[in-house]
């Protein structure tokens, strides 16, 4: 068994999964709360969800690609665990197709019936997630701080800032982001923001994310 000279500190993922969780348990009821043939209403509320769906879907893959074979090849007796993971991220993954059919067939019509089906797959994935992220948190990563290397580990976070678009939406997954930090978390999330970034966000970002925020969760 292979352990590390440095361990790692997982902070940043349980930080990324609180938004997860958030976003997933409030979405339901926005949804549902949308007056059918609203169509406007259905664009905006469905375009986060699309973003927030395809992150996640984004960084499921890196931990399947980057993170799980490493855990395999290192972890012995708790193989099981691993396994487990890759369950969960499978059975994610069914629910996240039907989520991504649906949001594009209630963005084009803001039909009652798919608006509702829609919001329950998103019930059922909230509560698989909460399942998946709380066994990630008690038992996988206490593991990862052990097993991983700080180069492993640095590879998935850049893998996971892939995901977060070069525009002005990043100024919302930023802010999607620090809503959920405590003080300690924000200084150091900011900090490994490069230069330039850190200066867009202090002189754009709040307002952005307000914005973006207010206006998917109004009413």
């Amino acid at each position: 068994m292979t352990t590390t000279t440095a361990r790692v500190d997982t902070w940043e993922m349980v930080l990324v999964h609180r938004v997860f969780r958030r976003e997933f348990r409030i979405l339901p009821a926005l949804i549902r709360a949308v007056p059918p043939g609203d169509t406007a209403r259905a664009e905006t509320i469905g375009s986060h969800l699309a973003n927030v769906a395809g992150a996640l879907h984004h960084h499921h893959e890196a931990e399947d690609e980057l993170l799980w074979p490493v855990m395999l090849d290192r972890v012995g007796l708790r193989a099981d665990l691993v396994h487990r993971m890759e369950a969960q991220h499978e059975r994610l993954a069914g629910l996240l197709t039907r989520i991504d059919d649906l949001t594009a067939r209630w963005r084009a019509h803001a039909g009652a019936e798919v608006r509702d089906e829609l919001a329950e797959v998103l019930a059922q994935a909230s509560g698989a997630l909460d399942e998946h992220l709380g066994d990630e948190e008690r038992e996988l990563l206490p593991l990862v701080s052990e097993h991983v290397t700080p180069a492993e580990w640095n590879a998935l976070g850049e893998r996971g800032r892939e995901a977060i678009p070069m525009n002005k939406l990043a100024l919302v997954f930023v802010g999607a982001i620090l809503e959920e930090a405590s003080p300690l978390e924000r200084r150091k999330f900011l900090a490994q923001l490069p230069g330039p970034a850190r200066l867009l966000w202090r002189i754009a970002g709040p307002r952005t994310y307000a914005k973006s925020r207010d206006s998917i969760r109004r009413g």
